[in-house]
């Protein structure tokens, strides 16, 4: 089991992104995972640095610590070309610390470039394509590719690692599981179900899985389920509408009937690490053993020091519930 602290690029700026990575290695975590946005969820975060920047000085400033995209979207914002050199820096920079992390995007992101927003199967086969594309450049030597929605025109991609980075493609269904298993290297997921494991082993997929726990660290419950509240009551939207919705002020009004009580049932909250092992364990039965530590709390820094003293270690521990 590896252990993994979430970065919200959301929620923080680039600095303090950098600064809580550093905190974040020296806790003792096996990876830093960060969110790849152009807009933050919601208004009250204020929050949306370019990943890629924070990414590079994260690798220059830490040693040991992978770096994991929480997750990018290579069909839309950006051209696949564009990830595969990005992420071939990256895994030279870092010296083979980086992981890749895509999906097929959300609306909130994507939407920026005014191309419009695809049906999700129409996403699907733009996500496959982009995978493709990022393959066939990490081959080496020149390349072209014609999809029926993306295409690449003789390009190269000159600095390349000596490994490829691992890929860990994002699912939340069957199609997408089947897509992870097929082309990417490990799955990536934000809920706990163990369907979404099954389909992909089903599909052939042997890789890692990650998964993204939510927490929320303070000094009571209730001071941890009101942050929660007000920072990342977007988590409780389901995937459905998290896809869909095109910005901040939509996302307020989809989650303003989400109440304290619907926080407590889904994240730990306050500092009680027994709390913070039920809400984990299920993640673990799963079949996921990359567990992200996704932190809703006020203070960051009192957070990583709880894991340090009282979290890593157990949750390490965690093994799957006997079927």
């Amino acid at each position: 089991m590896q252990i993994g602290y979430k970065l919200a690029t959301e929620q923080y700026g680039p600095q303090e992104l950098i600064r809580q990575a550093i905190a974040a290695e020296a806790a003792g975590f096996d990876f830093v995972e960060m969110s790849d946005h152009y807009h933050p969820w919601l208004n009250e975060q204020g929050h949306s640095a370019f990943t890629w920047s924070v990414l590079g000085a994260i690798a220059a400033r830490t040693e040991r610590i992978g770096l994991v995209t929480g997750v990018t979207c290579p069909s839309m914002r950006y051209h696949p070309a564009i990830v595969a050199q990005a992420a071939a820096t990256m895994a030279l920079v870092s010296e083979g610390r980086f992981v890749l992390g895509v999906g097929s995007g959300e609306r909130l992101n994507e939407h920026v470039t005014g191309r419009g927003w695809p049906a999700v199967s129409e996403r699907h086969t733009m996500f496959r394509e982009a995978l493709e594309i990022i393959r066939l450049l990490w081959q080496g030597g020149y390349r072209s590719y014609e999809g029926t929605y993306l295409r690449l025109e003789d390009a190269r991609v000159f600095d390349l690692p000596p490994e490829q980075p691992m890929i860990a493609v994002a699912a939340s269904g069957a199609a997408s599981s089947r897509i992870a298993a097929e082309l990417g290297d490990a799955l990536f997921a934000t809920e706990e179900k163990p369907e979404i494991v099954r389909h992909y082993r089903e599909a052939g997929g042997t890789g890692p899985g990650y998964a993204e726990v939510p927490m929320a660290f303070a000094g009571s419950e209730s001071e941890g389920a009101q942050s929660a509240l007000t920072y990342f009551r977007w988590a409780l939207s389901g995937w459905k509408v998290m896809s869909e919705l095109p910005n901040p002020v939509n996302f307020e009004a989809a989650t303003a009937q989400v109440r304290e009580e619907d926080i407590r049932e889904r994240f730990a909250c306050g500092n009680d690490p027994a709390r913070y092992l039920e809400v984990a364990k299920p993640f673990a039965d799963a079949g996921f053993d990359r567990l992200v530590l996704m932190n809703a709390g006020p203070d960051p820094r009192a957070f990583l020091d709880f894991c340090d003293a009282e979290l890593i270690r157990r949750l390490r521990e965690l093994t799957p519930a006997k079927s």
